[in-house]
C-alpha cells in the first residue's frame, strides 16, 4: 500500500437479503469504514463468495470482479433513463454474484458535483449542452470523483489485486496509481434507452469509455 494512502478500517459488517424489481434476489456482506478520507458514508458489497465475513473469508483462487459504483439516485432508485447507472448497477450485483467479489458503491452523485448540480447540469443538457460541457458551465470539473477512498475500503477488505468491472479507463487508472493492481479489466453491457444514446456516445467520445458507439450513434450536436 503507498506509503500516502491513510489507513481505513472496517467499522461494521452486515448481511442484508437483496430484491431488484425485476425479482432478482441475493445476498449481501455490507461493510461500512472508518477513516476513510472524505468522511462520506460508502458501502461495500460482498456477493458471491465474499459474502462470507471477513476476516474469516477463505482464501479465493480468483481474483475478485470489483464494480467501483458511483451513487446515482435518479438512476439507482427512480429508474430515471438519462443515464445507465441503474441498469449497471442491477447488472453488477448479479455478475459479481456469480464470480465473487465487492460492489463499492461510492457516494459520489453527478460524477462528483452532488445531486442539486447534477440536475442543474441536466438542465443545461436540455438546452443543449453535452454531459460535460454542463459541468463545466457550472464550474466544476467534467468528473471530479476521487477514487482514493475505493482503495482504501479495497485494502480494509484485504485485496490488493481485484478484476475490474467498468467500461470508465480513469478507474483503473487511479486505482493502479493507488496500490491496487488491475489484473484485468471487463466493460458493463450497453444499457440503452432513447433518452440516453447520446449521453452514452459522448461518454464514449470525450470519456474514452468503453462503450460500442456503433450501438448507440453519435452525439447529437
Amino acid at each position: 500500500m503507498p506509503g500516502t494512502l491513510p489507513v481505513a478500517t472496517i467499522r461494521t459488517q452486515v448481511l442484508v437479503p437483496l430484491r431488484f424489481l425485476d425479482g432478482f434476489t441475493t445476498t449481501a456482506r455490507v461493510f461500512t469504514f472508518d477513516g476513510l478520507v472524505d468522511d462520506r458514508e460508502h458501502l461495500a458489497l460482498g456477493l458471491g463468495d465474499c459474502v462470507a465475513p471477513l476476516p474469516s473469508i477463505e482464501p479465493r483462487t480468483q481474483v475478485p470482479l470489483v464494480r467501483p459504483h458511483s451513487e446515482c439516485l435518479t438512476g439507482d432508485v427512480f429508474g430515471s433513463q438519462r443515464c445507465d447507472c441503474g441498469p449497471q448497477m442491477r447488472e453488477a450485483v448479479e455478475r459479481i454474484a456469480d464470480a465473487g467479489g465487492f460492489l463499492l458503491y461510492l457516494r459520489q452523485e453527478g460524477r462528483g458535483i452532488g445531486l442539486y448540480a447534477k440536475l442543474d447540469a441536466y438542465a443545461l443538457q436540455d438546452a443543449g449542452l453535452d454531459t460535460y460541457e454542463a459541468n463545466l458551465a457550472l464550474g466544476h470539473g467534467e468528473d471530479e470523483r476521487d477514487y482514493t477512498v475505493a482503495a482504501q475500503m479495497l485494502h480494509a477488505l484485504g485485496l490488493s489485486r481485484v478484476t475490474l468491472l467498468s467500461n470508465n479507463p480513469d478507474k483503473a487508472a487511479q486505482l493502479s496509481r493507488l496500490g491496487v493492481t488491475v489484473t484485468a479489466t471487463v466493460p458493463t453491457h450497453v444499457h440503452l434507452s432513447p433518452a440516453n444514446a447520446s449521453y452514452l456516445a459522448t461518454k464514449a467520445k470525450r470519456g474514452f469509455h468503453t462503450i460500442d458507439v456503433s450501438l448507440v450513434g453519435e452525439p447529437s450536436a
